[in-house]
């Protein structure tokens, strides 16, 4: 059991919520009913909870204030839907109340959940019980002051029965046979902290499996949703604004960070009168527009897996095994990625980047996709990306499947064969120009002159802790016969391993060599 809550146990509860709600994203989005049945409240808290966790990531502070105040204004300038600005601002609330706290005890913790309640009830021009209001105030309310576990366990606990009693309160939510959607993404979260505090343990029931029946039918008397950040402004010029959305629709909320920034949220038909309401009132950026009937029939299928490759040859490789193919490396641009991503009809994106560098660019461009979920699952070499799409499964929980194609990739050790054009000093000593140099990993571990030589002892070096199957990508110029004279060594060495080769088109090294 934790006494205090310390920064190293903010960033634990940070990653432990945010992978919650990656896993129950689906669950929560099948029950959005209130206050738009648009189906993608799981899918807002996901993405602000993700931009929370990268800001803190960015900075990397070392205090338990420093921890949470990246973590709310992370989540104020990724908010996406009324769900992810009434959570931006539970956090801002926490961080707020816990800035000057080195570490939080129960007194402390307490007064926090307090303050986020306060200021998550302000968001709100029409605040509405039954809601994650209901929810983050029951929490508040028993979570009173002694030792922090004790604290914790009252407040999750009185969490859990407020979300069973939305129903009650909401007769929307009775009738569709569900509780409240944004309450059950604030139960993941508290659970979360739960867990961090009191030693892994959980009190929140598993969620039911969401069934076949889609997205719950519940009619906007609005269109369009309209969302954006606003600057340059006064506490006095943001009331006026909230006043006129007031009166162009419903679901309004105009909240900010306690210093310059605010984050606009409403529910309208008017998309032109909502952004000239903010450009009078301060200076308007990152602007989202939704059309609730888009977002209700926009994906064709529910998961697609995308393989980034660099040319035609491995993208047949890909589509052989069933992914969906972007030619292209790490000169991707946003637009073509954006594109390739709305091009697979699908409302998650597994993308299997195929490099590290390739990686970084998809990361960039999925943390602010729009209207789709996508992963990015880790890896440095196509040879990790073939063996992530082997196990990929969807028939399996869509959690459990990305968790798998990950572990299959960081389990595939990775090798590479180059030709050195440049006078070098290497781990394994100086190479000079027209060397053959064996990588693992990323580190040179042989030079030689010879390429089927080198290729075959750089395969006994990677088995050499063992391997059942080992993979080699070979480009289109390597000299010929490197596949056989590789199968013959293996034949020899290790009859035990199963051998696959594939042509690798314009690989920017000679060979690639996949263990796993």
């Amino acid at each position: 059991m934790l006494r205090t809550l310390t920064a190293a146990a903010a960033r634990r509860w940070a990653d432990l919520a945010l992978a919650g709600l990656a896993a129950e994203r689906e669950a929560i989005d099948r029950i959005n009913v209130y206050p738009v049945a648009d189906g993608d409240t799981g899918t807002n808290l996901l993405h602000t909870m993700r931009a929370a966790v990268e800001a803190l990531d960015a900075v990397e502070p070392d205090t338990l204030g420093g921890v949470l105040a990246a973590l709310s204004k992370g989540a104020l300038g990724g908010a996406c839907g009324n769900s992810g600005v009434l959570l931006s601002q539970a956090l801002r609330g926490i961080a707020e109340s816990l800035r000057d706290v080195a570490e939080a005890d129960g007194r402390a913790l307490g007064a926090a959940l307090a303050r986020a309640d306060e200021l998550a009830r302000q968001a709100v021009a029409e605040p509405a019980e039954g809601t994650v209001l209901s929810v983050l105030r029951a929490a508040a309310l028993a979570a009173g002051s002694g030792e922090l576990d004790a604290v914790v366990h009252r407040a999750t606990r009185a969490a859990v029965d407020a979300l069973a009693a939305t129903p009650g309160q909401l007769p929307v939510l009775f009738d569709a046979g569900v509780v409240d959607a944004g309450g059950r993404g604030l139960v993941i979260m508290l659970d979360a902290l739960h867990a961090v505090v009191r030693d892994g343990e959980r009190l929140a029931p598993e969620a039911p499996v969401p069934g076949d029946s889609g997205v719950l039918e519940h009619e906007s008397q609005h269109e369009y949703e309209v969302m954006y950040l606003l600057a340059d402004t006064d506490q006095g010029r943001v009331a006026a604004l909230r006043d006129a959305l007031c009166a162009l629709g419903d679901c309004v909320s105009v909240v900010g960070d306690g210093a310059d920034s605010w984050a606009v949220h409403v529910h309208c038909d008017d998309i032109g009168a909502a952004i000239e309401s903010g450009i009078g009132t301060g200076r308007v950026h990152k602007i989202k527009v939704t059309r609730f009937a888009d977002q209700q029939a926009a994906f064709a299928r529910d998961v697609a897996v995308l393989a980034c490759v660099t040319d035609d040859v491995l993208g047949e490789l890909f589509a052989a095994e069933g992914a969906d193919v972007l030619v292209g490396g790490a000169e991707l641009t946003e637009e073509r990625l954006r594109e390739a991503f709305v091009a697979t009809g699908a409302a998650h994106v597994v993308v299997l980047p195929n490099g590290a560098a390739t990686a970084a660019a998809v990361e960039r461009v999925g943390a602010i996709g729009e209207g789709q979920d996508v992963v990015v699952v880790p890896m440095a070499s196509p040879v990790q990306g073939l063996a992530a799409l082997a196990v990929h499964d969807p028939t399996r929980r869509r959690a459990a499947d990305q968790v798998a194609m990950a572990e299959a990739a960081a389990a595939t050790r990775r090798g590479e064969l180059r030709i050195a054009d440049a006078e070098a000093l290497t781990w394994v000593g100086r190479c000079l120009p027209g060397d053959v140099l064996g990588l693992i990993d990323g580190e040179v571990v042989l030079i030689g002159d010879d390429v089927p030589a080198a290729a075959c002892e750089l395969a006994t070096r990677m088995l050499a802790t063992g391997g059942e199957l080992l993979t080699a990508l070979v480009r289109a110029d390597a000299p010929v016969g490197l596949p056989d004279a590789l199968a013959g060594h293996l034949r020899h060495a290790h009859p035990e391993v199963e051998f696959a080769h594939y042509p690798g088109g314009n690989l920017d090294a000679l060979l690639l060599i996949g263990v796993e």
